[in-house]
């Protein structure tokens, strides 16, 4: 069984880009382009423990902003699941991550993301 313990360079480079981008639309009160570079961040960091938990903790506190109920309950039983699944290597790869799609459902994987994590 492989552990996921830490994240390749090249990837952390392109998760924390759109962790930056996440951040300039959500200070522009761009809220739909903000959700979209998190739901990428989620994709791209979902193999990584400490990435993937990250990335459901900035989905808590944007649910928490926007007032929606059934994103921050989702994010809660995210949370206490998703940082394991990352360490054992079994998550459902492409899946954005929000509490709008079932949590273990397979979802296709944006091109320039595939390609980054060279999956075929």
């Amino acid at each position: 069984m492989k552990f996921n313990t830490k994240i390749p360079k090249h990837i952390k480079q392109a998760y924390n880009e759109e962790l930056k981008q996440y951040s300039f639309c959500l200070e522009n009160k761009r809220f739909g382009n903000a959700w979209f570079h998190l739901e990428r961040s989620h994709i791209i960091g979902q193999s990584y423990p400490i990435e993937h938990t990250y990335s459901h903790w900035l989905m808590l506190k944007f649910g928490f902003r926007q007032k929606d109920t059934k994103e921050v309950f989702g994010q809660i039983i995210r949370l206490l699941v998703g940082g394991w699944k990352s360490f054992i290597n079994h998550v459902p790869l492409g899946n954005t991550g929000g509490a709008n799609v079932p949590p273990l459902k397979r979802m296709p994987i944006p091109n320039d993301i595939e390609k980054l994590l060279d999956i075929e």
